[in-house]
């Protein structure tokens, strides 16, 4: 068989290179997908575990701070959980040197809006923190506040427009809801998913708001 001419190599090894870097290009290029918070529980799983709550009356905001959930931690290098979560549920985030999203795009699943500044946007706790601590966090240790105030884990995260997180404030399903119908069941789901996982108890209005959403999925 005949050998190849050392030019003829390295031009095929160049060719080669030149599409390896092009194929590469277009990866980091591509638009990326829209990321979504963890699956919640399904809304069977829901359901299910509804039936097993005991209504409890809602404790009281005595003693409550936001401070007492310490909240936007370190996740890695300089990002935080706000910067983590905008990166996770937007389109072809950039960030800067501090992890600062300066652009993007983003869809608030709560009132279907889009935007592209970063500063519109609020990372809502889908269980209000102020919620938790009526509901059994008062007991908790600051440590186990701040996980809670943090979770990644499950659904509790979600970025969303910001005057209408304020608008929902720390009421539960009973008195407020997404105005985007088409998302309530997914965030009941998330409600029960998060507060069957951090044995937090549920009020009488909360617990049949939650059941006639469900019950609809």
């Amino acid at each position: 068989m005949a050998l190849i001419p050392n030019v003829y190599a390295r031009r095929i090894g160049v060719l080669a290179s030149a599409a390896a870097l092009a194929a590469l290009t277009s990866l980091v290029n591509a638009p990326t997908a829209a990321a979504a918070p963890p699956t919640p529980m399904s809304a069977s799983a829901a359901r299910a575990y509804l039936a097993t709550v005991t209504p409890k009356t809602e404790g009281s905001t005595s003693g409550y701070s936001r401070d007492l959930f310490p909240h936007w931690s370190t996740v890695s290098g300089s990002c935080n959980t706000r910067e983590t979560v905008l990166k996770r549920d937007g389109v072809n985030v950039v960030q800067d040197s501090a992890c600062a999203a300066v652009s993007g795009s983003w869809y608030s699943e709560y009132d279907g809006a889009t935007w592209t500044v970063a500063t519109d946007l609020d990372i809502d706790h889908v269980v209000p923190l102020a919620e938790a601590w009526r509901s059994g966090a008062s007991s908790w240790t600051t440590s186990k506040r701040q996980q809670f105030a943090n979770d990644l884990t499950r659904p509790q995260l979600i970025a969303v427009t910001d005057n209408v997180n304020q608008a929902k404030g720390d009421l539960d399903p009973g008195k407020w809801l997404p105005p985007r119908t088409a998302y309530r069941c997914t965030y009941a789901r998330m409600w029960v998913n998060v507060k069957q996982y951090w044995g937090l108890s549920m009020d009488s209005g909360e617990k049949t708001a939650l059941v006639n959403v469900l019950n609809g999925c």
